[in-house]
Parts: structure tokens; C-alpha cells; sequence
């Protein structure tokens, strides 16, 4: 019986592989579709709109961009000592701005330098001063002095303390130099000592 069984097994066996030798197996074609999800994030543009505003700084005012007087003060003579004020004018076409004090040198006739001491009425605090000025503003400083009383080691007995100053030549800290007609002519005593206030705006 366990014979028959392997035989016929056997059999099937062979009859399955002739089946194949004689072209008989049948080839299906299996066709396999595979759907790939991509989930993409979109982030929608921002649009961002920065408005640059240019601001020009105000430099030094020099020399050239300025125009200046140096007149007496009415009725500021008194003990000895009178006050001039030196106006200057940004006659430039752009905004300038002064600072501390200009240096100034007397001058007399046909623009000779005579004796000049200018200092700080506040020593130390004028460098901190900066006075802005728009194209035809104006600022001011005076200068108080003695016309007439001599100082150590000038000439006494009726006679000039120091040689008529006509100009003041101004020289601001932007460079050049700037004359200013004195108004009226003078003196100044004590070797040309100026105490000069700091500038503040004109009209």
C-alpha cells in the first residue's frame, strides 16, 4: 500500500515536470501600482517694506561758509572794561554747527597783528557748546575788555595801552580764517586780553 502511494506520487510528480518540458506552464504578469503621498508645507512669503530715511549731519562751520562783525555793545562800557560781540552767519547752502571758541587775533592797520591774549570767560566748559545753524542763521559771543586802562608793563601818561585794532581775525575750529571789521576801532589793553563767552544763537 505504502508502495502504491509513492509510485503514484512519483508518477505525479513526473507528469507535473513533463507538463512544464512540453511548454505548458502559463506566465502571469502581476502589475503592482505603489501611490507615494508627500505632504509639502508651504509657507506663504512675507513682503517686508523698511523705509530708510537719510539724515545728513551737520559738520563744522568753516571760515568760508561764514560772514562776521565785531561792534561794540551800547552801553555796556563801565569800570574800565566794554563788550564787542562777535555775529557770524552761515551764508553757506548746507547746515553747519559751532563749537567751543574760535581762535581770534587782533589786527591793525593794512591787517598787522598786534598784541592778542584771547581766553574762556568759563575755562573748560565752552568746548561742550555746539550751536547748530540752518544757511542764514546767525550765532554770537562777546568779548569783554579794557579800551584804556594799561596792564602790566604797557605804556602809561595819556598814551595807548596797545596799537588800534581795526580787524578781528576769527578762526573757527573747521579751519580758515575769517575778518571781522571792529566797530568802532580800539585799543584793547592787557597785551590784547579777550574774555570770550561761548556762542549762542543770533538773530
Amino acid at each position: 500500500m505504502a508502495n502504491s502511494q509513492g509510485v503514484r506520487f512519483a508518477l505525479a510528480a513526473v507528469a507535473v515536470l513533463a507538463v512544464a518540458g512540453c511548454g505548458a506552464t502559463k506566465t502571469v504578469t502581476v502589475t503592482s501600482t505603489v501611490t507615494t503621498v508627500r505632504t509639502v508645507t508651504t509657507t506663504p512669503a512675507t513682503t517686508s517694506t523698511s523705509t530708510t530715511t537719510k539724515t545728513t549731519a551737520a559738520t563744522q562751520c568753516a571760515a568760508s561758509g561764514l560772514q562776521g562783525s565785531f561792534a561794540g555793545v551800547q552801553g555796556s562800557a563801565g569800570a574800565g572794561q566794554i563788550t564787542y560781540r562777535l555775529r557770524v552767519v552761515n551764508h553757506s547752502h548746507g547746515s553747519c554747527f559751532l563749537s567751543g571758541i574760535p581762535e581770534a587775533r587782533l589786527l591793525g592797520l593794512r591787517w598787522k597783528p598786534v598784541p592778542t591774549h584771547a581766553v574762556p570767560a568759563f575755562p573748560g566748559a565752552l568746548t561742550a557748546v555746539r550751536v547748530e545753524l540752518a544757511p542764514g542763521a546767525a550765532a554770537a559771543l562777546t568779548a569783554r575788555f579794557s579800551p584804556d586802562v594799561p596792564g602790566v608793563g604797557e605804556p602809561r601818561a595819556g598814551l595807548r595801552c596797545e596799537p588800534t585794532a581795526y580787524r578781528l581775525l576769527v578762526t573757527p575750529s573747521a579751519g580758515g580764517t575769517l575778518p571781522a571789521k571792529i566797530v568802532p576801532s580800539t585799543p584793547v589793553c592787557e597785551h590784547g586780553r579777550l574774555v570770550l563767552s561761548a556762542f549762542t544763537r543770533s538773530r
